[in-house]
């Protein structure tokens, strides 16, 4: 089947995933390019897929509809048109375990996506998203993630429950300061942990902060006051995973 009509229906239906009220309603989303569609397919994801007329496909276990130029820049969001669309499902949310990342209320969309490959890399087996947090099915945060959103455990959830529920089994739980805190190089043997990273304007909320065990800085020089939000959480996993085994 191919469609090269902009009026088509199903067109219209799936160029709605674009806004967060119809891929909250419909439970689906949308991914551009090879890598992010062979990334889905590994877990299974893929609920069908829209590819460019004349481009050769390698799977055939799902869906396939081929578009006409016209049609794939109409769903897509970036600047030169891929070759494939995805529509996933969206991932569901499985209990929280292992080590954990705790973000409260991160706004920006590829802070967020680089802090999801960052977690995976350094041992995190769950990410915890404050309602407020940036859609996790924006389009340039699943770019930022280059696909690893779909092989972590995220979920969205009141943060001050989820970090009571932690206490209870005898998590740690981390903030993070500039001020006050104790240097993350110093940490060891941490057997469960949770690490909260604060807001990029406005750093942890107060309601947070209060809940934390203890808070952790990360030691530099003078001439620079803070860290991106994305960075001081690569860096701070990086010591929590390191110290206690990059597996």
């Amino acid at each position: 089947m191919i469609i090269s009509s902009l009026n088509n229906d199903h067109i219209k239906e799936i160029n709605k995933l674009k806004e967060k009220k119809y891929r909250d309603l419909t439970g689906t989303f949308l991914i551009e390019g090879e890598h992010l569609v062979s990334e889905a397919i590994k877990e299974n994801l893929i609920k069908e897929l829209f590819v460019l007329v004349g481009k050769k496909i390698y799977y055939d276990s799902v869906p396939i509809t081929f578009v006409s130029i016209e049609v794939m820049k109409k769903l897509s969001n970036m600047e030169s048109v891929p070759d494939i669309i995805g529509v996933c499902y969206k991932k569901k949310e499985k209990e929280i375990k292992g080590n954990v990342l705790i973000l409260d209320d991160i706004q920006d969309p590829g802070n967020l996506g680089t802090i999801i490959r960052s977690a995976l890399a350094f041992s995190v087996d769950t990410i915890v998203l404050s309602p407020k947090t940036v859609d996790l099915y924006n389009s340039k945060v699943i770019r930022s993630t280059q696909g690893m959103l779909f092989h972590i455990n995220i979920i969205v959830m009141d943060l001050k429950k989820v970090i009571s529920e932690l206490k209870e089994k005898d998590y740690m739980i981390y903030g993070t300061k500039v001020d006050g805190g104790r240097c993350a190089r110093e940490i060891n043997n941490v057997s469960k942990y949770a690490l909260v990273i604060g807001n990029e304007g406005n750093g942890m909320s107060d309601d947070v902060s209060k809940l934390c065990d203890d808070y952790l800085y990360i030691e530099m020089n003078d001439k620079v006051e803070s860290l991106n939000a994305a960075v001081a959480a690569s860096i701070l996993l990086y010591e929590l995973g390191g110290k206690n085994g990059i597996n």
